[in-house]
């Protein structure tokens, strides 16, 4: 494996432990709250609901790093 490769493979894994984690304790969060209504939704997440939603922010991370694995491929296989 190239250098690059073991990067981003090392990136990758990375980002799944920390979404691991932050579900993990999120859930965990969930379970202990004794109401059956949703928590209140802090205000940076409100004042910004798209660049704060995890959801959002996966798409974006995981779409980057795969134009960018596609552009390192391009780049190194091309012949000139």
């Amino acid at each position: 494996m190239s250098f690059f490769t073991t990067i981003l493979l090392l990136a990758g894994a990375g980002v799944l432990v920390a979404g691991l984690f932050y579900t993990w304790s999120f859930g965990k969060a969930q379970k202990r709250s004794d109401a059956n209504l949703d928590s209140q939704i802090p205000g940076a997440v409100q004042e910004h609901a798209y660049i704060r939603n995890p959801v959002f922010l996966t798409y974006i991370i995981v779409l980057s790093i795969a134009l960018l694995f596609v552009v390192y491929f391009a780049v190194t296989t091309a012949r000139y």
